[in-house]
């Protein structure tokens, strides 16, 4: 029952293993930043290759597989479920079953182009249900392959990046970040300190939800006797239940929070102890070379 701690998603996991724990916070979040903003508008040429790139960065990453594979399995499934839906469902209106204007005015003219229905199945009659026809075209494929890489970059070069960095060295990084924000007034240390707070608040919402789902299955309780109706009003009352403790323990939070005076703290309390050796500062150095490569790389040939 204990299947959900097996997967550390956005939550840091101490250790000295892995060169990626010695890259600098900031250069981290740089290349976050680049997996989150070069995928919008790219071709599927480069979104493949971001993940590709991805996965070599996670399999050469030195930290130990058991943090990451789990997480990483259970993202690219989610991924590639995703995908085959925004693949299969449509996507637009479908042709026109007429010619505009009659063939015969266009004597000699022959148009050779590719077709846009890449992939037909069906339709399939299964008794009383007639299933299909599902058809893959040109626009469904690129809307499919957008869905499922955006989603494996997005959450796995977080997840990698909270894995690998503590809360308090990412926030001081965002704040280093956002500091030239603050002479236009923006509270940037509030909202760092807010972000402190929501990445700790994430292991609470895990342990909930693992303690509701321990509940239920401590009960034995069979769906298939309930119905769906039944087994739709106990999913609804469990997510209930969820809301409902995720906001107290919130609550809980604020009140610990306002008992021990309610200060802000600033981000240079928790800016990280630097005593970089020669391997980290290479590697931060080689980090910084190849970020910028990559960003100009997507300017030339992110369209592919």
């Amino acid at each position: 029952m204990d299947w959900l701690r097996q997967i550390p998603i956005g939550q840091y996991v101490d250790g000295s293993a892995g060169w990626l724990r010695l890259i600098d916070p900031r250069l981290k979040l740089g290349w976050v930043v680049m997996f989150l903003l070069t995928p919008v508008l790219a071709g599927p040429l480069w979104r493949l290759g971001l993940v590709l790139a991805l996965m070599v960065i996670t399999a050469l990453s030195g930290l130990p597989a058991r943090l990451w594979w789990r997480s990483l399995l259970l993202v690219v499934c989610l991924g590639v479920g995703f995908g085959l839906l925004a693949m299969f469902l449509p996507t637009g209106d479908p042709a026109a079953t007429q010619a505009i204007r009659p063939v015969q005015e266009l004597q000699g003219l022959s148009l050779q182009a590719p077709s846009w229905e890449l992939f037909r199945l069906g339709p399939v009659q299964l008794g009383p249900l007639n299933l299909g026809p599902l058809s893959v075209d040109r626009r469904s494929a690129e809307l499919g392959l957008n869905s499922a890489t955006l989603i494996v970059t997005v959450v796995h070069s977080v997840n990698l990046m909270l894995l690998s960095t503590p809360s308090e060295d990412l926030m001081w990084a965002l704040n280093w970040c956002l500091f030239p924000l603050t002479r236009l007034g923006l509270p940037v240390d509030r909202l760092c300190f807010q972000l402190l707070l929501a990445l700790r608040f994430l292991p609470l919402v895990q342990e909930e939800l693992q303690n509701l789902v321990r509940s239920v299955a401590s009960r034995a309780v069979n769906l298939r006797q309930l119905g769906f109706k039944a087994s739709f009003g106990l999913l609804l009352s469990v997510g209930e239940r969820l809301l409902a403790n995720i906001l107290l323990r919130a609550e809980q939070g604020a009140d610990a929070l306002i008992a021990r005076g309610g200060r802000w703290l600033p981000a240079d309390c928790f800016r990280p102890v630097q005593n970089p050796s020669a391997l980290t500062r290479g590697l931060n150095l080689l980090s910084f070379v190849l970020l910028l490569a990559v960003v100009g790389l997507r300017g030339k040939y992110g369209a592919l």
